[in-house]
């Protein structure tokens, strides 16, 4: 089984699927992680003229500002459904196909759903390496927290 992970640099699990770097890719057999390897990943701002930003300029840092309707869960607002991002989710899964989960730091509600929908069953967690991560997933104690999920 391979378990795929959103980095930006092969040690910790970046908090936002959206923006990671790269996939690493770790191969488990037997309960060993027998191969690794580092994919790349597209991010959101690489879709051409389809600009991704949760916060509109002029509402302050990001994490303060205001969230643009559309993506994952606002604050105080229902999710809205997008197909655009279920498309964008689904192209970033391509580069992981052959895997079976997905860790992330966190990711939108819309991204989520796409990667159960293409049969990669996605994990959020609160452990910041791939390593602890790896190490709960063997000892079957890495617990999906979709309270993360915005």
């Amino acid at each position: 089984m391979k378990l795929a992970f959103v980095t930006d640099n092969g040690i910790s699990i970046s908090k936002h699927f959206g923006r990671a770097l790269f996939y690493e890719i770790l191969q488990i057999k037997d309960g060993q992680v027998v191969s690794r390897e580092r994919r790349d990943k597209i991010q959101h701002a690489q879709f051409a003229g389809k600009s991704h930003s949760h916060y509109e300029h002029g509402y302050g840092e990001q994490g303060h500002g205001r969230v643009v309707q559309g993506h994952g869960f606002s604050h105080g607002a229902q999710h809205r459904f997008d197909p655009a991002a279920q498309d964008r989710h689904i192209r970033m899964a391509q580069e992981i196909q052959d895997c079976q989960y997905l860790v992330v730091g966190g990711m939108g509600a819309d991204a989520y759903e796409s990667m159960k929908q293409v049969g990669i069953t996605p994990i959020v967690t609160e452990l910041n390496t791939i390593d602890e991560a790896v190490k709960a997933f063997l000892a079957g104690s890495l617990k999906d927290h979709t309270e993360y999920l915005h």
